[in-house]
């Protein structure tokens, strides 16, 4: 099977895919998830025209007449109000968020008053109508429309969705992504290694990249290379209900490799096999059912890379939410050689320099140096059949973090 772009290659990953359907979850459990269905208000906000600060409630004119006492005839603090009617020469001390009595046009706030007796004020500088009071709708009014199906849920979402009075929220299920590690050779992080064996890393990378994505993570454990524990495994994962089963390792061309056909043997229909980029080429990417499949190659840079370039964007589209890459644009540090048929991914630091920013890629870039990956930013893109590049060159890079 000939190398695939991988623009073609993510077109493929993401083909069909369409959110997981909705639930419905207590808002105190909503963060993160994506809305499902538009957010209505069910009530006005504020309810009432509020006062804005603490002072007293006035009728503007009677603040404009320098000699002019007023007569304090109440008191209102939030979640009470005076009920009567406010008159000329008559104030009613209150509180930010107390409802702002009928007759007063504005609130006179505590800082340009003085007290002139035991309940009466003086204004040391005038108040203008509507002064320190919040209108009644002011934020929003009952059936307004106050977020839209698709907005992810951060803090100030959560804030106004309960300002708007819902409990709990319609969004989409979280997607459970089902991690295989295969491979002899591999130990978990604790474990008493053999010399012939090495530290299993690649599944925490991974589960971390799907959390971040807001998918739930079954993790299978290591398996061995043994086709029958392998096709055990697979049958757990669509056993559990996984949307994506994401294997790691055994995706090459090996005696040893032998998830493929394992894969094969459970019936998966393959997508693409091999892509045309650095690292990651040996990527499988297919269906098993309704459930969606990568394999990711065992090398742990690579195994990263790919979760950023094909896992990230399908759990989003899973999830209910716009995936968009951080691509910017900066200049080259030093001279890049020219490059093969194959989109390289250069793993690099870029920093703000006085002309935007600047990449500089690592020295070293073996696809099993996690040292750098975890050192690095970005990953500098380098298109297939790119010519040598210069210092101060223009170039992309997909931002890892800030």
């Amino acid at each position: 099977m000939a190398l695939l772009p991988v623009d073609e290659a993510l077109e493929r990953v993401l083909d069909g895919v369409k959110p997981l359907e909705p639930e419905c979850v207590p808002l105190r459990e909503a963060s993160g998830r994506v809305l499902a269905s538009p957010i209505y208000a069910n009530r006005t906000q504020p309810p009432f025209d509020a006062s804005a600060m603490d002072g007293f409630a006035v009728r503007a004119d009677d603040t404009r007449k320098p000699q002019n006492n007023l007569r304090v005839v109440a008191e209102a603090a939030a979640g009470t109000r005076f009920e009567g009617t406010l008159k000329h020469g008559e104030s009613v001390r209150i509180f930010t968020g107390a409802p702002v009595p009928k007759g007063a046009d504005a609130v006179l706030i505590q800082e340009n008053t003085e007290q002139t007796g035991q309940a009466t004020i003086r204004a040391t500088c005038p108040v203008e109508v509507g002064r320190n009071i919040r209108l009644a709708g002011l934020d929003f009014r009952e059936g307004d429309t106050l977020l839209e199906p698709g907005r992810k849920l951060d803090p100030a979402a959560l804030a106004l969705a309960a300002s708007g009075g819902h409990p709990s929220l319609c969004v989409h299920r979280k997607p459970l992504l089902a991690v295989l590690a295969t491979g002899n050779e591999l130990v978990p992080p604790g474990d008493e290694i053999g010399e012939n064996q090495i530290i299993a890393s690649n599944t925490f990378g991974i589960a971390a990249i799907a959390e971040q994505e807001g998918a739930e993570v079954l993790d299978l454990g290591i398996i061995p290379d043994d086709a029958a524990l392998i096709s055990a495994a697979l049958q757990q994962a669509s056993g559990q209900g996984a949307d994506v089963l994401v294997t790691l390792g055994g995706a090459s061309v090996g005696k040893h490799d032998l998830v493929r056909s394992a894969l094969a043997d459970a019936g998966m229909q393959l997508s693409f096999w091999k892509v045309a980029m650095r690292p990651g080429k040996p990527l499988i990417s297919g269906r098993l059912g309704n459930q969606r499949v990568l394999g990711l190659p065992g090398n742990p840079v690579s195994s990263l890379v790919c979760a950023e370039l094909f896992l990230r964007p399908l759990l989003a589209r899973l999830s209910g939410a716009i995936f968009r890459p951080d691509i910017r644009r900066a200049r080259l540090a030093t001279a890049m050689s020219a490059n093969d048929e194959r989109q390289d991914y250069v793993r690099a630091v870029a920093v703000q320099g006085p002309e935007g920013l600047l990449a500089t890629p690592f020295a070293h870039q073996d696809s099993s140096h996690l040292t750098a990956y975890a050192a690095a930013n970005c990953l500098l893109i380098r298109e297939p059949h790119a010519p040598a590049a210069a210092a101060g060159d223009r170039c992309r890079i997909l931002m890892l973090r800030d």
